[in-house]
C-alpha cells in the first residue's frame, strides 16, 4: 500500500521519526514500517533486535505514548511495524506539536496550533470568552429577531425568551461561568463585530474578462446573523439578473442562479468560516460565481463526501447551534447536497467544491448555452444556432449543419471544429458516418 494519510515507509530507523509518531498520534493514528522503502520493497534490518528494545523506550520517554511494535518477516528479511493510535490529548515532541496531514507531516504553529489544542480539549474558537465585551455591545434588534424566528420554528421555548440577558446567553452557551460573553456572541449579535474581529465581513466583487478586471465591489459588515440577508439583498439588486419567463399567463422572475442554492452556500460559508483567518470572498463573473471561505475541511470529510450524505462537523459549534435554532440551517450535513440538488433542478451544471488556498471554494456555473452569452464570444450566427440546436435536440451532425445553413462539408467541418476547440461542443467517440456533436 503506498504512503498516504495513515502509512509511512522508512528503510532504517532515525530518532527524528519520533516526530512522525507524534504526528500520527495527533491526527488519526497510523503505521510506520521500518525496513521497507517507499516503493514497498522490503530492504530488511540487521539491527532489528536492538531496535525492538530501543524504539518503545524512546517513544515513552519523549512522547509519553505506548505504541504497538511488531517484528515482521518477508523473504527472510526482517522489518518492524509501529502501530500508532490517535491520542485523546495533544502530544508534543521537544515542545513542538506535529500533525499528519495527507501524506506529509507538519509542525503546527500559530493559529493552526491554537485550533488544534482547542479541538483536543473539546473546545472551538467561538467558545472562547472575549475580554472587555459586555451586553451593551449586542444589537437588540438582531436578538429580538432571533428569538422570534427560533420560537416560531419551535427550536427555542417561550421559557427561554422570558429569561434575562444573562440567563438567556448562559443557556445558549454564549456566556461562560464567569459571566463573560464568548466570541460567538459578539459575532452573532454584536453591534460592531469588526471592533473585535478584523476580518468579520463579507466581500463581493464583480469581475470582467479576468481576475484583474474588477469592475465594482461591496463590503458587507455587521453581525453574522444579519449577514446572509444583506448578502442576498445586494446580490439581487446589483450583481445578478432575474430573467423573465412565463408559466401559462403567470410571469416568473427568478435569479440566474437558484436562490435556494446561493443562500445555502452563503450560510455554509458564514457558519463554517475560520474567523481567525481572512474574509469570505464572493466573485461574480459573466459565466460563473465563486464563493470562497477560509478554513480547511474537517479531517473527517473529503471533497467527494460533500456531495453524498455525510455527518455534520461544525468548526464553530456555538455559531452553528444558533443558526440551527433560528431555523436557518439543519444539523444533518445536508447543506452541500441541497446546493447540488437546487442547481440540478434549475437545469444548471452541478456546482464544484474545491479545496483552495487554505479554504473551500463553491463554484456555481451558469448555463452558458444562451444566445446572449454565445454572441459575446464572437461566434458566427451559424455557430450560435448550431449550439442552440444541439442544446435543445441533444446533438448535431456535420450533415445537418451543411443542410441547415447551406454550406459545404469543409465549412461545416471547420466551424464545428472551432466550437470543439472552444470547448462548447464535444465530438462523439465514434468517428465517420453516424458521428455527432453534443454540448459540453
Amino acid at each position: 500500500m503506498p504512503e498516504h494519510q495513515n502509512i509511512e515507509y522508512k528503510e532504517s530507523w532515525r530518532d527524528e521519526y519520533l516526530k512522525w509518531i507524534c504526528g500520527f498520534a495527533n491526527a488519526q493514528g497510523g503505521k510506520i514500517f521500518i525496513g521497507i522503502d517507499d516503493k514497498e520493497k522490503v530492504t530488511g534490518l540487521t539491527d532489528y533486535r536492538k531496535l525492538m528494545e530501543e524504539i518503545p523506550n524512546k517513544v515513552v520517554s519523549h512522547l509519553g505514548l505506548v505504541v504497538d511494535i511488531n517484528l515482521r518477516t518477508k523473504t527472510k528479511k526482517h522489518y518492524i511495524e509501529i502501530s500508532v493510535k490517535p491520542s485523546d490529548v495533544p502530544i508534543s515532541y521537544h515542545g513542538a506539536y506535529h500533525f499528519r496531514s495527507g501524506s506529509t507531516k507538519q509542525e503546527l504553529k500559530g493559529t493552526a496550533l491554537n485550533q488544534f489544542l482547542l479541538k483536543k480539549i473539546g473546545k472551538s474558537w467561538d467558545d472562547m470568552p472575549l475580554s472587555g465585551s459586555t451586553i451593551y455591545d449586542l444589537n437588540a434588534n438582531t436578538l429580538n429577531k432571533f428569538l422570534n424566528d427560533a420560537t416560531e420554528c419551535k427550536r427555542l421555548s417561550m421559557d427561554a425568551v422570558r429569561e434575562d440577558h444573562e440567563g438567556l446567553f448562559t443557556n445558549l452557551h454564549l456566556m461562560n461561568d464567569e459571566k463573560q460573553l464568548k466570541n460567538a456572541a459578539l459575532l452573532l449579535f454584536g453591534i460592531d463585530p469588526l471592533k473585535y474581529f478584523t476580518h468579520a465581513y463579507f466581500k463581493i466583487g464583480r469581475f470582467g474578462t479576468s481576475d484583474s478586471d474588477l469592475i465594482f465591489q461591496d463590503i458587507i459588515e455587521g453581525n453574522i446573523l444579519d449577514m446572509p440577508d444583506k448578502v442576498m439583498d445586494i446580490l439581487r439588486s446589483k450583481y445578478l439578473t432575474s430573467p423573465i419567463r412565463y408559466e401559462g399567463l403567470q410571469r416568473k422572475e427568478e435569479l440566474e442562479y437558484p436562490e435556494e442554492a446561493l443562500r445555502e452556500a452563503i450560510l455554509n460559508a458564514i457558519v463554517h468560516k475560520d474567523y481567525t483567518s481572512t474574509t469570505i470572498q464572493l466573485s461574480v463573473y459573466d459565466d460563473k460565481l465563486i464563493l470562497w471561505n477560509p478554513g480547511a475541511l474537517p479531517q473527517e470529510l473529503s471533497i467527494d463526501e460533500l456531495k453524498k450524505k455525510h455527518a455534520s462537523f461544525p468548526r464553530n459549534k456555538n455559531i452553528a447551534d444558533i443558526f440551527f435554532k433560528a431555523g436557518y440551517i439543519e444539523t444533518w450535513g445536508r447543506g452541500t447536497n441541497k446546493i447540488v440538488e437546487a442547481c440540478k433542478a434549475a437545469g444548471l451544471p452541478e456546482p464544484e467544491f474545491v479545496e483552495h488556498a487554505g479554504g473551500i471554494q463553491t463554484i456555481f456555473l451558469k448555463d452558458i448555452y444562451t444566445e446572449e452569452y454565445l454572441k459575446k464570444l464572437g461566434l458566427t450566427v451559424r455557430q450560435v444556432s448550431a449550439i442552440l440546436f444541439a442544446k435543445h435536440s441533444g446533438k448535431i451532425t456535420n450533415k445537418l449543419f451543411q443542410e441547415s445553413f447551406n454550406v459545404s462539408r469543409n465549412t461545416a467541418t471547420n466551424e464545428l471544429k472551432r466550437l470543439v476547440e472552444l470547448k462548447l461542443l464535444v465530438p462523439s467517440k465514434h468517428k465517420g458516418a453516424g458521428s455527432y456533436f453534443t454540448i459540453k
